[in-house]
Formats: structure tokens, sequence, C-alpha cells
């Protein structure tokens, strides 16, 4: 045998070879069916959008963890795939379950999308926390150590063999679904019950591609926030996955002008990676957009009922009194007091405020050195 037909053979043998270690890879993460199908719609217990057929919007409920009974969790899963390929985003509500505003908005940024004319992928999944969501209240409801709530949003990317049913699901969520299909992701929430949010974004500005996300929502508000360890936006940031979190408003109820802002925002970003076509249409340039990077934050000081001076978005000066509280007769207990130039972005709509409660926080500008 001569030595090019040596070397040809080589060549075939190694091409041969990681073809195989290819198929293999692709067989493994194919995506996964567990033969149960609920209300017509099949179940999966790992998702590979590369194996579903393009042009088409494909309904599964993926396999959560399970109940103490040996039952699971079920989350309904949409996803859009377009003809070409292109960028692969994830839109993901009801982290808390009563932020139901999260799940009507993407319900409607998926129905707007035709995957005939989509380049890429979008990926939504509507009621992460499955107990949380039934009950209409933020945490997941454990029967673990007699009863406790635990914040789904505290234990991303989660762990399969964690210490609870919540960390669980989290985990069989991120590596079955999210880490190995998304390039991009938007996080939905709103403020949980008692209170009240503008209409808001919370990402690490210092990120140029997540900048860039943020600048084309039409809201109200903007934080330049790092993140917090075990928030699902810092689990994908740090795993290299630019994300940002969208707040809409209120708890327990649709927010209309805030879930249209939330959706026309959502749309310019997927014309900003060119997965649909269209002009860019409001902005944070339009919206006029106030931007900070720290919250001043206002806690009751005692018990008593709450009187707001200011509400959401608005405008505050320092020495400005923003509440004051009254005791069972009447009397003045407290009076609350801004110390910064900002804008109110959360508020307190409970009018019963026990001590240590948060009354408020003022979003404002603190100088960096």
């Amino acid at each position: 045998m001569s030595t090019s037909e040596s070397t040809a053979d080589s060549v075939k043998e190694s091409a041969i070879a990681h073809y195989a270690i290819a198929l293999s890879t692709a067989l493994k993460s194919a995506t996964v069916y567990t033969g149960d199908v609920i209300q017509g719609i099949p179940v999966i217990s790992e998702l590979n959008i590369h194996d579903l057929e393009p042009g088409k919007c494909h309904r599964f409920f993926f396999q959560g963890v399970q109940m103490g009974t040996g039952q699971h969790w079920y989350v309904p899963l949409v996803v859009a795939k377009g003809l070409q390929e292109g960028k692969r985003i994830a839109l993901i509500s009801g982290v808390h379950g009563d932020e139901v505003s999260s799940i009507d908005a993407v319900q409607r940024i998926m129905a707007s999308l035709d995957p005939l004319h989509l380049q890429g992928t979008a990926i939504a999944l509507y009621g992460v926390s499955r107990p949380a969501v039934e009950l209409i209240q933020a945490k997941w409801l454990s029967a673990q150590a007699g009863g406790c709530a635990i914040d789904l949003n505290r234990v991303w990317p989660g762990d399969e063999a964690g210490k609870d049913a919540p960390t669980r699901h989290a985990g069989l969520l991120w590596n079955r679904v999210l880490k190995p299909n998304i390039d991009v992701a938007i996080d939905y929430h709103t403020v949980s019950t008692g209170s009240d949010f503008s209409m808001f974004i919370y990402a690490d500005l210092q990120k140029p591609e997540i900048r860039q996300m943020a600048e084309l929502f039409p809201v109200e508000q903007i934080k330049d926030d790092a993140g917090e360890s075990g928030t699902l936006e810092t689990a994908l940031v740090a795993a290299g996955i630019p994300a940002l979190t969208v707040e809409i408003g209120s708890p327990r109820i649709f927010d209309k002008r805030k879930i249209a802002l939330t959706v026309e925002g959502t749309l310019n970003v997927l014309k900003h990676y060119h997965m649909i076509e269209g002009a860019i249409a409001h902005t944070t340039q339009e919206a006029g957009t106030f931007w900070g990077n720290e919250f001043e934050l206002i806690r009751s000081t005692t018990g008593g009922y709450l009187e707001l001076l200011v509400d959401v978005a608005e405008k505050i000066s320092p020495g400005q009194k923003v509440a004051i509280q009254r005791n069972a007769f009447g009397d003045i207990v407290a009076e609350y007091t801004a110390t910064v130039h900002g804008e109110v972005a959360t508020i307190a709509r409970d009018a019963l405020s026990e001590p240590g409660t948060r009354i408020m926080q003022i979003l404002y500008t603190r100088p960096t050195a």
C-alpha cells in the first residue's frame, strides 16, 4: 500500500470515527419523550431543538420534579422553530406563581410569531414554578420539614440531586431545556403580592450585549444590576448566556399597559437579532427611561396603617416625605423621608404594615469611584 493510500485510509477512518462520536452525542441528547400524553400534549423529559421539525410550533409538557406522592409537576413549553438557523432565545415566565402578567406577555409574544417566517428558535416556558402558579403565590410550598416556602428564584442553576424539590426542579430545567438549547434569554416577572412595581428592567449594563437588549424596551426604569446569587438571570449570565429580567408591574392581575410594552420590547429584541422582520418600535429613547444603579430601601420602623404620599414612577427629592403610619387611634406614629434624588420603583400596596416591611424602593444613581 502506498503512503498516499495509507494517509487516505487514515483520514477516512478518522472521519468515520468523528461521525460516530457526533451521531452518538446527538442520539444521547435527543429530545426524550416519556410516552405520556396530557390533554393531547406529549410529555418530554429532555429537549433538543435540533431534532424538531422546522417551520412549526411544537407544544410539550416538560416533566419536572416529582411530588411526594411520586407524580410529577409538568411545565408547559412551546418551541417555535424557524425554517432558517438563527438565534435561540428563551422566554421564561412564572418563576414566581403570583406573577401572572409574565405568563400572559409570553403567550402574546409567541402567538405573534410565525415559524415559517422566523429565523432561529424561540422557546417559551409558561409557569415554571408549578405549585406556586396553582396557588397564585410567589413561593413554592414544600412539605419538607413540616412545611416551608422556597423561592425558586434563589436556587438557580439548580441541582438534579439537590436537597429539596425546587432545587431539583430548577436543575432539571437548566440541564435538559435551557443550557443546551439557548443563546440568549429574557426572564419575565412582576413584583410579589402586596406591592406594586413600575415597568422595570434589571440588567448587567456593563455587558454590551445585555445593555443593547435593555435599551430596546420602552420601560419606565432600568437598574444597572450585577445580579443576585441564585436568580435565573444571574445563573444564565454566569453561563455565558446574555439575559435580563423584565418586571411587569403588579402581581395577580393582567396589567394590560405594561404587558403591551413588554411585548413591544421583546419583539424589538427579536428584530435586533434578525429573527423576525420589521422596524424597531419604541425603545428607551422614546420612553424617557430613568436609569439608576442603586435602591434606597425604606422599611417600616413600627406597626401601623400605611399612608403613601407618593406613587410608582414618581420623581423624588432628598428630604421629601414619602409615607406616614398611624396607629389604631389614628395618631401618626412614624414618618418616612427620602434622602436621594430618584424615582419610586416599588411600593407597598397593603394598608397594614408590620415592623420591617418594605414600604418602597427608590431607584437612584450612586456615584461610582
